[in-house]
């Protein structure tokens, strides 16, 4: 911090302040000052300020006042005080206040620095030490999410956030990025956390008993329908229902499906009775819907009442960095389940890992590190214990067979040159849209259709 740290000082004397200004900007700092503390708290409202030092003794109001403004606003913000030998009881007082320290003018140059320095690397070593809490804090909160990267920090704030009410929840994103995981921190941080959990994926179930999987059926329903069975609907009742691949769900289904969202209420294939339940259902596509509700295979009404909360979880190749805390995860994992002592990667092995595509996301790192896990012939896996389709993140440029990545779609492809003009354009929408040659609303449509807003243009 202290290389690119921005200070402000406070001092009447311009002299002084001149003078503090120039000595610190030689230290690599960036400095703002004011003559009194009024406009010092202007400053500091509407600037980024990393330390505040700030004379005693101010026209107006009082350098103790002042500092005791600062700590209303930022407790952590630290404040160096200046303040003449014969006002050291001033000094204490504003040290009990919140000051951070304090020096005794006249004062030495190099004294300043010194205690400027201290402070702000006490301050760096303090952001260090709750950055490093917090991340261990959700490591234990959810043992099984790796989460370094801003995107995934994001997809977990936001399922936390949600957990507390009792919308539904729509998760979208490829195959293999961990919707059913999220979809487990959000029940688990949710008042149902002591209900039951019941996940049931609509591909795995053939067509013609998904109907009775969800609402259950009644004896004589159909042929082999000896005994009366619950759904998973009844079965999650006081709890959470993750239904995943809501997208190949059956038209007939999805009009039972949208009642029970609407009112709560079913009966069981071949039955009468009318079955009330509390369930919050948080169901999961790696599906576009858009274009399903386009084609007509999908309901436009189920749509938007599933759709109150979404989360789009990214994958694997946008946030590559939690490739290596992935990789250490799976290890400790597989390495306890076969009784090996697996420790690491060599970098080249990483290395190989960091280029691929993924196509496969998580669940397919997960399959290579236990394949490696499983044939790796010491602790440590080696480049000859990586086995993948293609050690290529991009194919070669000489390569005319194909000219897409590796398990990668058109449409992929076209998403994520567009999420890539937009972060060499620093999010501004109007850069990304000529840098792609498109207009301005056609880039709007393409925006929409992988799920990001439009909103808070940053146009040029």
């Amino acid at each position: 911090m202290t290389a690119k740290a921005h200070i402000l000082i406070v001092e009447d004397e311009a002299k002084m302040r001149r003078i503090l200004e120039l000595n610190l900007a030689d230290d690599g700092f960036t400095t703002i000052s004011a003559g009194d503390a009024e406009g010092g708290f202007k400053l500091l409202q509407s600037e980024p300020v990393d330390l505040v030092i700030t004379d005693l003794k101010l026209p107006g109001m009082t350098g103790l006042e002042f500092l005791q403004q600062i700590k209303r606003m930022n407790a952590a913000l630290p404040v160096v005080v200046m303040t003449a030998f014969g006002t050291v009881e001033t000094a204490v007082e504003a040290m009990k206040a919140g000051a951070s320290d304090y020096v005794l003018k006249p004062f030495s140059l190099d004294e300043m620095r010194m205690v400027v320095h201290k402070e702000l690397d006490v301050r760096r070593l303090r952001d260090e030490n709750r950055s490093l809490r917090d991340a261990l804090q959700k490591r234990r909160e959810h043992p099984d999410i790796v989460a370094r990267s801003k995107s995934m920090q994001d997809v977990l704030a936001t399922a936390e956030q949600v957990a507390a009410t009792n919308s539904t929840v729509l998760l979208g994103g490829e195959s293999g990025v961990g919707k059913d995981l999220i979809a487990r921190v959000i029940h688990d941080k949710s008042r149902r956390a002591s209900g039951p959990f019941i996940k049931i994926n609509s591909t795995a179930i053939p067509e013609n008993l998904l109907e009775s999987e969800l609402f259950g059926y009644e004896k004589g329903a159909f042929t082999g329908a000896t005994a009366a069975k619950p759904g998973k609907f009844e079965l999650a009742d006081k709890g959470t229902l993750f239904l995943d691949e809501i997208g190949d769900v059956p038209p007939a289904i999805q009009v039972k499906l949208l009642r029970v969202l609407q009112e709560r209420e079913f009966e069981r294939l071949g039955g009468t009775r009318t079955l009330k339940v509390d369930v919050r259902l948080i169901a999961a596509t790696n599906r576009d819907l858009r274009a399903a509700l386009e084609q007509g295979t999908f309901r436009e009404d189920l749509y938007y009442r599933l759709n109150v909360v979404p989360i789009d979880i990214p994958p694997l190749r946008d946030h590559k960095e939690d490739i290596p805390e992935l990789v250490a995860l799976f290890l400790a994992r597989f390495g306890a389940e076969s009784g090996k002592q697996l420790t690491s990667v060599t970098p080249e092995a990483l290395q190989i890992l960091m280029g691929h595509y993924w196509p496969g996301n998580v669940r397919e790192l997960q399959n290579i590190i236990e394949r490696a896990s499983a044939l790796s012939k010491g602790p440590v896996l080696e480049t000859s214990d990586i086995h993948l389709d293609s050690h290529r993140s991009r194919p070669a440029a000489n390569n005319h067979d194909t000219f897409l990545p590796e398990g990668m779609t058109l449409e992929q492809w076209e998403d994520d040159m567009i999420r890539e003009a937009l972060r060499r354009a620093n999010g501004n929408k109007s850069l990304a849209a000529r840098m792609l040659g498109l207009s301005r609303n056609a880039l709007r449509y393409r925006l929409s259709k992988i799920g990001i807003s439009d909103e808070g243009e940053k146009d040029s």
